[in-house]
């Protein structure tokens, strides 16, 4: 989805132009408006995940989709390994999940802890 990767340009473009959080939401709520950004449609889903960010401090893969209460998917329930946030300003909705190997096969050396 082109449409998370423009908005993390775009705030990227904000910050290094100088601009505060409250200015860059502002920014990003204006872009929106504008139709100069556009949310994520229903149904869309965007995975993001780096073989490079592996290591003791590596991330869960990120998945994102259009705003949405992450609690409905599952996440952030007792037992569930799945994390979840919305995230408002960007109008979507975050969600980390643990896997264990690399889509190439690779394990992850961290995974079960």
């Amino acid at each position: 989805m082109p449409e998370v990767k423009f908005l993390k340009i775009k705030k990227t473009e904000f910050v290094l132009g100088g601009q505060s959080k409250t200015q860059m939401f502002e920014s990003l709520k204006a872009a929106f408006d504008k139709k100069e950004l556009t949310p994520l449609e229903p149904g869309a889903m965007y995975c993001m995940r780096s073989k490079r960010s592996s290591g003791p401090r590596s991330s869960p893969p990120d998945v994102f989709i259009p705003e949405s209460d992450s609690a409905t998917w599952g996440s952030n329930l007792p037992d569930s390994p799945i994390m979840g946030a919305e995230v408002p300003q960007d109008r979507l909705t975050i969600f980390l999940v643990p896997v264990s190997a690399w889509s190439g096969g690779t394990t992850d050396p961290n995974a079960g802890h």
